[in-house]
């Protein structure tokens, strides 16, 4: 069965820091993740493909953000 967005899972990123500030949520889609502010998650979600997920964690792992 696939998830509808509104049914997402989120979980704490582990690259949030601080003790409840600058938190950013993430779900695992089917095809790639979303991602939300955790002080406004009424505020909806971006989602993004596999390639885009990928590409953003590559950017990290080399320094370029």
């Amino acid at each position: 069965m696939i998830k509808q967005l509104h049914d997402l899972d989120f979980r704490k990123s582990s690259y949030s820091v601080g003790k409840g500030q600058d938190c950013v949520e993430v779900a695992d889609l089917l095809k790639g993740a979303a991602v939300r502010d955790s002080k406004n998650p009424e505020r909806g979600h971006l989602a993004f493909s596999a390639d885009e997920w990928s590409a953003f964690f590559q950017e990290i792992k080399t320094d370029r953000l």
